[in-house]
């Protein structure tokens, strides 16, 4: 889908969003005023965290765009990666619940797997969350041949992982692919080959921030 179409506010929260109206509505009806002005900020506060904000893409075709909104936790090296199948680096993203929570492809490919996993819901910023957290990985390979890996990975208070692309399908750079409720992880997998822009402590948004280049 063309994102300039897509709507602001992600379809996934319309339920949450009209619960928490209908909560505020009856509350203004039953005159409890305090309750009600409570509750509205409830309501602005879930429409919120489910914005789905229109994003420019870099020029440069080779870049590849951060998958999430938030900051960047670490890069670490892999001497071999069981998604990516091959020597390269992890960089990590912690998306707190004030973060875009929807998700977007980083380099125009074809998903070649995807995968769920059950687990834990430890703190999503804790290192064990990686490995041990409930989490959908998806294998991607760009138009030049090369396997990137992209990992959502569940919070404690994030139990539900959204995650569109089914294997074989073809999804372009800056397209929304997916969403993680209320705090969680976002992991990006690429081989050496890459070169990465990125540093431990960044704030990167998703589609728009550069991550890397392919070669």
């Amino acid at each position: 889908m063309d994102p300039s179409r897509e709507p602001y506010i992600v379809p996934e929260g319309y339920p949450f969003i009209a619960g928490a109206a209908f909560l505020t509505l009856f509350a203004a009806a039953s005159g409890w005023q305090a309750a009600a002005w409570v509750l509205l900020i409830f309501t602005l506060a879930v429409a919120a965290f489910f914005r789905n904000p229109l994003r420019a893409l870099p020029d440069d075709p080779k870049a590849i765009v951060s998958p999430a909104d938030g900051r960047v936790l670490g890069i670490e090296t892999l001497a071999r990666d069981n998604l990516i199948q091959a020597p390269g680096r992890k960089v990590s993203i912690f998306m707190s619940p004030l973060n875009v929570h929807v998700n977007r492809i980083p380099a125009s490919g074809t998903v070649r797997r995807k995968t769920y996993l059950p687990g834990r819901f430890y703190v999503a910023s804790r290192p064990k969350a990686s490995l041990e957290n409930e989490r959908t990985e998806m294998i991607l390979e760009t138009d030049d041949g090369l396997t990137l890996g992209v990992v959502q990975i569940a919070g404690r208070l994030a139990r539900r992982i959204i995650c569109y692309p089914e294997a074989g399908e073809r999804r372009e750079r800056g397209e929304r692919y997916g969403l993680i409720r209320f705090g969680s992880r976002v992991e990006l997998l690429v081989p050496d080959a890459v070169t990465l822009s990125v540093r431990e402590g960044d704030r990167v948004r998703g589609g728009t921030t550069v991550l890397g280049h392919l070669p």
